[in-house]
């Protein structure tokens, strides 16, 4: 049965819609934020899906171009893979909502939220970020939600909850915050350079409007909510698990403690086959095959107790380290010789090289959305190949988590980047994961930073990345236990991975992903807090006794870049029919240039004397004839009454009048000047068709030079 629910998000109508269309779906809902529409569906699998042993959710946000009236650009014209933007959008959906399944679910859970029309001033993402939990909640999905979404901006020091398109363009902050009715479930923010305080204050104001969100879809769930179904539970075997960890936990919690990770999987290895070989002696081979997944299961379980109990109550971590302790720091620059710019950054046996190249500003990416945004300058790739895990497997591309680790790098730095005036380049840095054991991405910041100041990207100031994690009380979720630079171990056993990137002045980055119900407003500000101790440290006592400011000059291999700026009406001449005169200066000299709608004039080169020459090339084409101004000109053709001078000024010509040829009379023009002789003249006056008058410069020797 259609149904309609209106309320209100920051000032604007909020309305869902559900019972009208998509009546197989087990959930759906229309959201309608002003004149911005999307569409959520979510369906589950009747059976649970076999040999997994983790919650199969998808989440995919489609972004339909018709949604903003375009047609896509690809030779197909229609929509092609997901744009890195719609991935991240997914992964937003999907980090609050996932901890509010049930841990032994294993059903297929598949949210697809489609985007059918978009007014700029009201965000798509947070409409589905929204219809998603509200179409969970209505559906027969186990499901404990609800939970809901704003963004928040920082204008003027103000701080905005879903701000507009202007309001965007103009705000300090772009954060997306979900939450459930009691916790903040999700922190995803962008920032230039934003104290913690401030910070702090922003999600709690946008806490607010995610607390009336929830109630009113809470409503609409009692109103029209489905049963949930009975599932099949996959909770690890009672009897299994009390059998391991009686005979083995002291055996397990020994093989955890050790600082290197091979070593420690070896270990972990090792006491799995000494509980393999135990069950079998036990209960026979037929059990064993029988239950094999079930020890897996309850192992891992035991791993995880260990290493959490450990941490709560002992105050020891699996590596020796305190609980404030940052794994051993190092880092260098100019590792590679040919390339624009490059760093190493190592923190325990995590490391990843990063690399800059500057390019011209035409090189920038071109972005097809649904959103105002159509390039980039600033480019910033993450890679994690197999081998940096010590695994064997094939290269397949970026996959989302890639793809969500290098914007999280890319929105850390973009706050210091000088602007395009001050630095006109296009700007890549890719980050190599060389070897992996947590904190990849913050990794990248660091290494990024310093690759950047090594090619001589004036940076406003260094940024630095780290993460902290949580290991909660079952029992008591106030009482809890926050660890400082997590490593993989402790970000898998754990209830946090909360990343923040930033310099010393404030924060740039964040991104929290958690596996508990939601976080307290204690948790996070406790989080700001470890995070900004140890940026301060990380910056002052590893990165800036390497490297400590951009260097005053790029690469000697990097382009070097002479500009200028032409009146927009000269583009057109500089360019040439069909690109003519450009090409022409490019051949000429070897170098690259690109030309601005403003008339903004860049020449790109590793030679500065080629560079020189194609400037003057481009400034004698859109040097202007003034009333007045002497020219060495050639002559072109002759009539009756003159003879036309070329200027040599873009083609432009003038008349000489047979009357100020010489201060003779003279009859015929021929008697004095031909085609192809050269001449000094100066400018008498311009008409208002733009036809030049021009008069002899006549020297006492000689009056003409032929």
């Amino acid at each position: 049965m259609f149904k309609t629910y209106e309320t209100e998000l920051a000032g604007r109508k909020l309305i869902f819609e559900t019972g009208k269309v998509a009546g197989l779906s087990n959930g759906s809902i229309i959201v309608r934020y002003g004149e911005t529409v999307v569409m959520v569906n979510v369906t589950a699998s009747k059976e649970p899906k076999d040999g997994i042993d983790f919650f199969p959710l998808s989440v995919d946000y489609e972004e339909k171009l018709y949604s903003v009236g375009k047609i896509p650009g690809s030779f197909q014209k229609r929509e092609g893979k997901p744009s890195d933007k719609a991935i991240l959008t997914s992964r937003a959906i999907d980090r609050p909502l996932r901890p509010l399944f049930p841990k032994d679910f294993r059903n297929d859970v598949v949210v697809v939220a489609t985007v059918l029309s978009v007014e700029q001033d009201n965000s798509p993402e947070i409409a589905a970020m929204i219809g998603a939990s509200a179409a969970l909640s209505i559906s027969d999905i186990p499901f404990g939600g609800p939970t809901a979404a704003v963004n928040v901006g920082l204008v003027d020091g103000k701080i905005i909850i879903n701000p507009t398109e202007e309001q965007r363009k103009k705000s300090d902050l772009t954060l997306t915050v979900a939450g459930t009715e009691g916790k903040i479930a999700m922190i995803e923010a962008g920032a230039n350079e934003v104290p913690d305080d401030i910070m702090l204050e922003a999600i709690k104001q946008g806490h607010k409007e995610i607390k009336k969100i929830c109630k009113f879809i809470e409503k609409m769930k009692k109103q029209i909510g489905k049963p949930k179904f009975e599932y099949k539970s996959f909770e690890v075997n009672h009897d299994i698990y009390e059998f391991i960890e009686t005979n083995f936990e002291e055996d397990v919690k020994k093989a955890l403690q050790e600082a290197d990770k091979e070593t420690r999987d070896n270990n972990v290895t090792a006491v799995s086959d000494k509980i393999a070989n135990a069950y079998v002696e036990k209960f026979g081979e037929d059990l064993f095959e029988e239950h094999k997944s079930d020890i897996g299961e309850a192992i891992y379980k035991l791993e995880k107790k260990c290493v959490r109990n450990m941490i709560f109550f002992d105050h020891k971590r699996v590596d020796g380290r305190k609980l404030d302790e940052i794994r051993p720091l190092s880092c260098e620059v100019d590792l590679l010789p040919r390339v624009h710019g490059s760093a190493l950054f190592t923190r325990g046996q995590t490391q990843v090289l990063s690399v800059t190249t500057l390019g011209m500003v035409s090189e920038e990416q071109e972005l097809d959305g649904i959103d105002t945004e159509t390039s980039k300058r600033y480019m910033h790739q993450y890679n994690f190949p197999s081998y940096s895990v010590g695994e064997a497997r094939p290269s397949r591309g970026p996959g989302r988590r890639e793809i969500g680790h290098g914007a999280l790098a890319e929105k850390a730095l973009v706050p210091v980047l000088p602007s395009e005036e001050e630095f006109p380049y296009a700007i890549r840095v890719v980050s190599e994961v060389l070897s992996s054991n947590g904190s990849t991405s913050q990794a990248s910041i660091c290494g990024s930073t310093l690759s950047l100041m090594a090619a001589g990207v004036p940076i406003k100031r260094p940024v630095a990345g780290i993460s902290t994690g949580l290991v909660t009380n079952p029992n008591d979720e106030k009482d809890y236990v926050m660890l400082t630079d997590i490593q993989g171990i402790e970000d898998f056993f754990g209830d946090m991975d909360f990343k923040v990137g930033g310099t010393e002045k404030g924060i740039t980055a964040i991104q929290v992903d958690i596996k508990v119900d939601g976080l307290s407003y204690e948790i996070i500000k406790e989080a700001f807090e470890k995070t900004r101790i140890a940026r301060k440290h990380i910056l002052e006592d590893i990165m800036l006794p390497v490297i400590s400011e951009p260097r005053k000059e790029i690469s000697k291999y990097a382009p070097r870049i002479v500009n200028t700026k032409i009146k927009v009406e000269k583009i057109k001449d500089v360019i040439g029919k069909g690109g003519e005169t450009i090409n022409k200066i490019i051949d000429a000299t070897g170098v690259k240039i690109d030309i601005k709608e403003d008339g903004q004039v860049f020449i790109y080169s590793s030679d500065s004397e080629k560079s020189n020459q194609a400037l003057e090339m481009i400034e004698d084409i859109v040097r202007e004839i003034e009333v007045g101004g002497i020219y060495y000109g050639e002559v072109t053709r002759t009539t009756s009454f003159g003879a036309f001078v070329d200027l040599g000024i873009n083609g432009k010509e003038g008349l000489l009048h047979i009357s100020k040829i010489s201060k003779e009379r003279i009859k015929n023009v021929e008697d004095v000047l031909n085609v192809g002789d050269k001449i000094t003249v100066k400018v008498v006056n311009i008409d208002e068709q733009g036809r030049v008058n021009l008069t002899a410069i006549l020297s006492e020797e000689k009056v003409l030079e032929k």
